[in-house]
């Protein structure tokens, strides 16, 4: 697999909960760290994801946004 995102994190999925039309998957890193993705149920179906599943996070964003109170 060659991306040209730099920040790809090999996790194992931890949940996968479907909606209607999206799915929210849950990756949890070695670290226990979890990263969290909104894709469309049909996706999460062509990539077959079950939980126990090993699944790669792949972040690439322009912006990263930073907010306090």
């Amino acid at each position: 697999m060659k991306l040209s995102a730099r920040n790809v994190f090999k996790g194992k999925v931890k949940k996968v909960e479907s909606g209607m039309i999206n799915s929210e998957i849950v990756i949890e890193l070695p670290s226990g760290t979890e990263i969290i993705s909104i894709i469309t149920k049909t996706s999460a179906e062509n990539l077959n994801l079950k939980e126990g599943s090993e699944a790669y996070a792949v972040i690439k964003a322009s912006n990263v946004m930073i907010a306090i109170d």
